[in-house]
């Protein structure tokens, strides 16, 4: 819907053109219900552990298996991607790194670092492991 300007009363992603700091706004939103899902996946671990050896059993084996681990390696970096975009608008509430050039830095900054904390951290788990 339009207004006498001829420009939309309410913008979509239509409407703009695409930019970094765009695309990792929307992926806050999306690994935000991400760590929603994957922590009810860690509970019914931890029930499953209190609850006896065949019910922690069953459980094991779904998180163990390809596709369990698949979703813990998604839960783990929407945690680490979740850390590095929640430090970056804390920097922005600082009143710092507003300007486009330092905002897109900062996309890339995060984007780098959530992927090489969950690789460090899947590394370091498995040689623990």
């Amino acid at each position: 819907m339009a207004n006498g300007s001829g420009r939309p009363l309410s913008p979509h992603l239509q409407v703009y053109k695409f930019q970094w700091t765009m695309a990792l706004s929307i992926t806050h939103r999306i690994t935000g219900v991400g760590l929603a899902v994957g922590t009810l996946l860690l509970a019914w671990w931890l029930i499953a552990a209190g609850v006896g050896p065949e019910a922690f059993a069953r459980a094991q084996r779904f998180i163990g298996s390809g596709f369990g681990l698949l979703l813990m390696f998604g839960w783990t970096w929407a945690l680490f991607y979740h850390l590095a975009n929640g430090i970056r608008h804390l920097v922005w509430d600082a009143g710092y790194a507003f300007e486009l050039q330092n905002a897109e830095r900062g996309a890339y900054i995060v984007a780098a670092a959530s992927l090489g904390l969950t690789v460090l951290a899947w590394i370091i788990g498995l040689a623990v492991w």
